[in-house]
């Protein structure tokens, strides 16, 4: 534990983390907005929308983020000519691949909604839109939000490849501070177990919320 307390260390860990925490909150917010309205179109009549979309969808499947992050840091700037920091790399891809995901939960909740529902409040009266936005909407939300609890923290676990693009997250200052101290035999014991705690500090109540939420979705 003494290399944690020595110097800074420990404050250091702690921006890693919120530098960790930051780019995961700002990647699923954007990750919200691409995948509602992805969602959506791939619940559209257009044959050639829900191609697209599921091109979209496979191809995030099938490529590693790791790879994704390696082309757009090092591709981005060489094709388009312009600076792009880490940090926006970061949440480009981040948001990128977690639009996908999130476009996958939205289209599920919404065909999952079962169309005696929606039969029902068209013979009561409704429009179709009014039958989508008070009916269909709210129930598919609630059967929404246990998966995109359970996106957001395993956003939070891919952040340990931010590393690999030089930003200093939480692994990245662990990483140097363990170099740094290489005379201390339990640097690396101690500065990973922290790490450790920390990850599980930032996903633990994130996943007892998401399986409360689907219990009482189910119910």
């Amino acid at each position: 534990m003494e290399v944690l307390l020595q110097g800074n260390n420990l404050m250091r860990l702690l921006q890693g983390v919120g530098v960790s925490f930051s780019i995961a909150l700002i990647s699923i917010a954007c990750s919200i907005v691409i995948g509602t309205i992805v969602g959506l179109l791939m619940t559209t009549r257009s044959s050639l929308v829900r191609l697209l979309c599921r091109i979209y969808l496979e191809s995030v499947r099938l490529i590693p983020i790791l790879a994704l992050l390696y082309v757009c840091y090092f591709g981005l700037p060489q094709i388009l000519q312009i600076s792009i920091s880490n940090v926006a790399v970061a949440v480009l891809v981040f948001s990128f691949w977690g639009g996908a995901e999130m476009a996958d939960l939205v289209r599920g909740a919404l065909t999952s909604v079962s169309r005696h529902y929606k039969e029902s409040a068209l013979s009561l009266g409704l429009s179709p839109l009014k039958v989508q936005i008070f009916i269909v909407l709210p129930i598919a939300n609630k059967r929404l939000l246990p998966g995109l609890i359970n996106l957001f923290t395993r956003m939070i676990k891919t952040t340990a490849l931010l590393l690999f693009i030089g930003i200093a997250d939480m692994l990245q200052v662990g990483r140097q501070i363990i170099e740094v101290n290489r005379a201390i035999p339990t640097a690396a014991f101690a500065v990973y177990g922290a790490l450790l705690l920390g990850y599980f500090a930032m996903c633990f109540p994130l996943s007892a919320l998401a399986k409360s939420l689907e219990k009482r979705a189910k119910a």
